[in-house]
């Protein structure tokens, strides 16, 4: 349990999980990801996906929070997207360092309806696992040291708990110093 959010091994209840992220989720488990074991999942009301308001109804500290955005960048007319994992205390230095890891002169928070076509989960629920493989995927060196972070599911409707050493393991991570601001 953190907070008031009763917690089950996510193995237990692949069904709170998108089917993206159950299917990465078994994946890791599969190839014995260090700390993979330690994932829980929290049901949670699905009107307080929203991590500020999650935290608020369920006990649980903004410090121990993480958010997952996908931002989206252009040069030559290619489009390049990343995802970004950082405390909910912080912001991702979107303008700043991710715009200069993905190259383009600007950077934004993707299109709602592009973020959930193409991670498959829903908006509200987006987490780092089971991302597009082709999507590089920057981790705050805060959240990666955490020793426990609640993070979306992929649904609304639950969370994934897990240790912050996870986060860095997961595939195409890249541990970032100083990306939430």
């Amino acid at each position: 349990m953190i907070g008031t959010l009763p917690t089950v091994p996510a193995t237990e209840r692949l069904d709170l999980l998108a089917p993206v992220v159950a299917a990465a989720f078994t994946g890791a488990v599969a190839a014995g990801v260090a700390g993979i074991a330690d994932v829980h999942v929290a049901e949670i009301d699905p009107e307080l996906a929203d991590t500020a308001a999650m935290s608020a109804a369920y006990g649980v500290a903004l410090e121990m929070s993480a958010n997952c955005v996908i931002v989206t960048g252009r040069r030559g007319g290619e489009a390049r997207h990343v995802a970004c994992v950082v405390l909910a205390t912080t912001r991702a230095d979107v303008n700043g360092l991710v715009r200069r890891r993905l190259a383009v002169r600007k950077a934004s928070f993707a299109a709602t309806d592009f973020a959930v076509s193409e991670t498959a989960m829903e908006y509200g629920g987006i987490t780092p696992v089971g991302l597009p493989p082709s999507w590089p995927l920057l981790v705050d060196a805060a959240a990666a040291a955490a020793p426990v972070v609640v993070v979306g599911s992929g649904l609304r409707r639950s969370k994934l708990v897990l240790p912050g050493a996870v986060l860095a393991r997961l595939p195409g991570a890249e541990v970032v110093e100083g990306l939430g601001r």
